[in-house]
């Protein structure tokens, strides 16, 4: 009974901090864009600042996570939220390239709109140890599930710095650098919680204990290589690069942009929830397939569309489908190592997703740049489709110990 009480409220303050982190980068993937073509910047160099994002982020995570069992994570989430403080400070007061691209390769930005950062690894294990079998696939669908909504709200946020300067006396350069300051502060709110963390016995710095893989080694890179193929892909269609599409394709307002981008992530909010019930049914490998597939299959149809009704409504049922894997993928992962191997796993799972995703922004910008009709989207959803029948035939018979018990 002691021991459960302090854990139920570190997932209270690991939910809250996830909240408070999406709240930013929703708002974030959707204005450095705007930003960015505000300072009078290339759709080319939008694509790179979006590579050095993800680039850092990527070398940030592998050390985070192999480094997380051996310093604690707490130590490490800390420090974390300190970057993101800076990270807001540097955007806001800088203009020229390389200074905002060095601030985008060691910063905390995040133009995917999803959780892809050097927080993940911590708070990825530390889930895990507070839950078992079927809750832990629940639980991290609560998690992806609060990180959504929040998202969500953020990008409706996005629409304040023009609402802001159209009712005001404010420049519009001036309200969006008003933004990035408040992620900063968001920063130090999230630094408190994490003060707070009363983490399980074992967390922390231990003379000895292995912080890398063991002997699900070999199962952990396999997964990494198909992850890095999946985010590759997902590279070619990163929120804010598929807001840049939207702007140029159809003219769409920074106002609409967040409009749309809210109702996308409330579904992909829903769509957490639901992903748990199916995963119960058929397996987390099945689930994470066959609700891949399609909304791939929406991607690639989205340059066809000849009108803003149409694109709107693949976006939105791809965002009903998108993201159904994620729960299920992080709860797999936790599931098929060992516990002292689940920090190092989430590491090396998640930084794929950034490193293997660092040439595609550049890629796509340049792809955007020559035209609008939307080559970036055929050729991620075609790079999707791939990795989700390779993940089916190699892992459709490595279950987890729970469906191993049914």
């Amino acid at each position: 009974m002691h021991t459960r009480a302090p854990w139920r409220g570190d997932t209270r303050r690991l939910l809250l901090a996830r909240g408070l982190r999406a709240f930013g980068d929703g708002f974030v993937s959707l204005l450095l864009p705007a930003y960015l073509l505000e300072l009078g910047w290339t759709p080319f160099q939008v694509g790179l600042v979006a590579t050095a994002t993800l680039l850092g982020s990527g070398l940030l995570t592998l050390a985070a996570g192999l480094l997380g069992q051996r310093l604690g994570h707490r130590r490490l989430l800390l420090a974390a939220t300190a970057l993101m403080v800076a990270t807001g400070l540097g955007v806001a007061s800088l203009s020229s390239f390389w200074p905002l691209m060095l601030v985008a390769f060691v910063g905390t930005l995040n133009p995917s709109g999803g959780d892809t950062s050097v927080f993940l690894p911590a708070e990825h294990a530390l889930l895990a140890q507070g839950a078992q079998g079927k809750a832990r696939t629940a639980a991290f669908a609560r998690y992806s599930l609060v990180g959504s909504l929040s998202a969500a709200v953020g990008a409706l946020a996005a629409a304040l710095p023009a609402l802001l300067a159209r009712h005001g006396e404010l420049a519009p350069r001036t309200t969006l650098q008003g933004m990035f300051l408040l992620y900063a502060l968001l920063g130090l709110v999230v630094a408190f919680l994490y003060r707070g963390l009363r983490t399980p016995a074992g967390d922390g710095p231990q003379a000895g204990q292995p912080a890398g893989l063991g002997p699900s080694r070999r199962r952990v890179y396999l997964l990494s290589a198909l992850f890095s193929l999946d985010a590759f892909g997902g590279g070619f269609v990163v929120q804010s690069l598929l807001a840049l599409w939207l702007y140029q394709r159809f003219g769409l307002s920074l106002e609409a942009a967040a409009s749309i981008f809210f109702w996308t992530g409330v579904l992909t909010a829903c769509s957490y929830l639901v992903a748990a019930r199916i995963a119960d049914r058929i397996g987390l490998v099945r689930t994470m397939v066959y609700t891949h597939l399609p909304s791939s299959l929406c991607l690639i149809a989205l340059p066809f569309c000849t009108g803003l009704g149409w694109a709107i409504g693949l976006l939105l049922v791809r965002s009903a489908l998108s993201q159904m894997d994620v729960p299920t993928r992080s709860s797999y992962v936790m599931a098929i190592v060992t516990p002292a191997e689940r920090s190092a796993a989430a590491s090396v799972t998640a930084v794929p997703r950034s490193l293997a995703a660092t040439a595609s922004p550049a890629l796509a910008g340049y792809l955007l740049g020559v035209s609008s009709f939307g080559w970036p989207l055929v050729v991620g959803g075609a790079l999707k489709i791939v990795y989700d029948l390779l993940l089916l035939a190699m892992f459709r018979r490595v279950h987890p110990p729970e469906e191993l018990r049914e």
